[in-house]
């Protein structure tokens, strides 16, 4: 299988702000980008009382490759150097998006934001792509965050990485990709373990029941962890973090000051569908930067 990139695209503004962030990671990783847009056909849920006809197709097929054609143009202005492959599906979203990223070293697709710092609102696709890849699936919505070309200098062109883990049980999966992408983009990765609010009212959340300080343990656990992965990325300043609050708000918030969020999305089958978690669905929908949630077990 040849390494490679991916981003989903379907012409709207939230769709190329994912390839544009897909090709940046290209370029950083010397990896070429896969450009991929499938719909349902016949359209599912479009109400007209005609039958599709062949012409019909024809059309939306003609559309689809000038869209990607155009989508291939953006990204390669912005990186002459970097290899841009199309394909157009006549097939489910959901199913070839989670596909394209099972072969991908990660898929970037686009969701529509909920405000100026409100989020993103994921839709069906969004959800059942997560829900479903066994790869890291990036969320980027328009417009992008500010930042300059790879070619430029990296301390100054990204902001921080921010990981968040379970001290008590981290995915190696997850801080693998989360240190990986903060060592080819040259910038520091924050480690961050929330402590829940205590239920007791009155009680310092920062103090177990026995009074000890919790917090500074918990920061002694993270850079116990963190110890073999430092040596892996010598290059990343990797900083453990323990805070109290709500987890996933406390994320989007250290979010205000980076440029990409990790979470992860424990892998399980559920009957009611793909499921993605409380913590990270709350990143999702508040985080102001792009999400990257990572499957594990």
């Amino acid at each position: 299988m040849n390494r490679h990139l991916a981003a989903g695209v379907d012409g709207s503004p939230e769709s190329l702000a994912a390839a544009a962030w897909a090709a940046d990671e290209a370029v950083l990783r010397h990896l070429p980008l896969h450009l991929v847009y499938a719909e349902d056909w016949p359209p599912i849920g479009r109400e007209t009382s005609a039958p599709y006809r062949v012409g019909d197709f024809e059309r939306q097929q003609r559309w689809s490759e000038q869209m990607l054609s155009g989508a291939a143009a953006t990204v390669r202005e912005r990186h002459p150097s970097l290899a841009v492959s199309t394909r157009s599906v006549a097939a489910r979203a959901r199913a070839t998006l989670a596909a394209e990223a099972s072969g991908a070293e990660l898929l970037a697709i686009g969701s529509r934001g909920l405000g100026r710092v409100a989020g993103f609102l994921l839709g069906s696709v969004g959800l059942a792509t997560i829900g479903s890849a066994e790869r890291p699936v990036v969320l980027v919505r328009a417009p992008r965050p500010q930042g300059g070309t790879p070619s430029q200098n990296r301390t100054s062109l990204y902001r921080d990485v921010v990981v968040g883990v379970d001290v008590g049980r981290a995915s190696d999966a997850l801080l693998e990709f989360a240190f990986d992408v903060a060592a080819h983009r040259g910038c520091p990765l924050r480690v961050v373990h929330i402590w829940p609010l205590s239920p007791v009212p009155d009680t310092d959340p920062s103090h177990g029941a026995d009074g000890r300080p919790v917090v500074a343990e918990v920061e002694h656990a993270l850079n116990g962890l963190l110890e073999p992965w430092r040596q892996k990325y010598p290059s990343v300043d990797a900083v453990g973090q323990a805070l109290v609050g709500s987890p996933g708000e406390q994320l989007a918030h250290c979010a205000a000051d980076a440029d990409l969020v990790v979470v992860g999305r424990r892998v399980r089958s559920s009957p009611l569908g793909p499921h993605i978690g409380a913590i990270t669905h709350a990143v999702i929908h508040h985080s102001p930067v792009p999400v990257a949630v990572v499957a594990h077990e």
